[in-house]
């Protein structure tokens, strides 16, 4: 399961919110370095979560969930309890016309939640959240990762906001890219390493050599369906308790 994050929305004040095009570029610079400089995938949602609040104009609070077509809306990493509190009042409306529009469109917004037209929303609205901006940082055919923005004034986000926003958003998902990858390799050394001794403790038990220890250990896996690095960890961990 995800890890979440809660942070306060008075963190990382060394940034400005930009209002000239040459403090915009400085700004969206200093969020990409420090988005790039986050260790894990989770640190990244943590950092861009904050970062939304100090960069995008007129923003007051920002969360990060995912969506899939069959399954409840998640959230990931907020700045605040309201947005915690925001999506669990819209847990199991997916398909309502605002969710439904970033599967096919990068940008939804609702510019005064207590319209009484169809872009309204008087869930939001009991909460005191009259705008919303939501943007996708990942999509595919089954899975929505998408950047929420807040505010209590209505018509808060401009046409000036969502262009920096999907600016911002580009930057975060470039980040959250490369902290994947990072993490993925990370853990294919260490499931390398784990293998290898696994492997260097079934040829000494066995007496064999290391291309027959490494099939020993596939074919276990096959047989007992069960991943080959948990196979590994599992004889690893064995050994280690003698």
């Amino acid at each position: 399961m995800p890890k979440r994050f809660v942070v306060a929305a008075s963190e990382f004040s060394e940034l400005s919110r930009p209002d000239t095009g040459f403090e915009l570029a400085e700004g969206l610079t200093a969020a990409a370095r420090q988005l790039h400089e986050t260790s894990s995938p989770h640190a990244t949602l943590h950092t861009a979560v904050r970062l939304a609040v100090r960069i995008l104009p007129g923003v007051e609070y920002a969360g990060i969930s995912v969506m899939e077509p069959e399954a409840r809306r998640q959230t990931l990493a907020w700045t605040d309890e309201v947005v915690r509190s925001a999506d669990a009042l819209n847990a199991g409306r997916e398909h309502h016309p605002y969710w439904n529009r970033l599967w096919t469109a990068p940008v939804a917004r609702i510019e005064d939640s207590a319209a009484k037209d169809g872009d309204g929303d008087l869930a939001l609205s009991g909460l005191g959240l009259r705008s919303v901006l939501s943007l996708r940082l990942r999509a595919d055919r089954r899975r929505l990762t998408v950047l929420t923005a807040y505010a209590r004034a209505p018509r808060a986000f401009d046409e000036s906001a969502t262009r920096i926003g999907r600016l911002f958003t580009a930057h975060v998902g470039i980040a959250l890219d490369s902290a994947t990858l990072r993490e993925q390799l990370t853990e294919a050394m260490r499931t390398r390493d784990l293998i290898g001794q696994a492997t260097g403790i079934l040829m000494e038990r066995l007496d064999i050599d290391a291309s027959e220890a490494f099939a020993s250990l596939v074919r276990t896996s096959q047989r007992e369906n069960v991943k080959l690095r948990d196979l590994a960890r599992r004889i690893v961990d064995a050994s280690e308790g003698e």
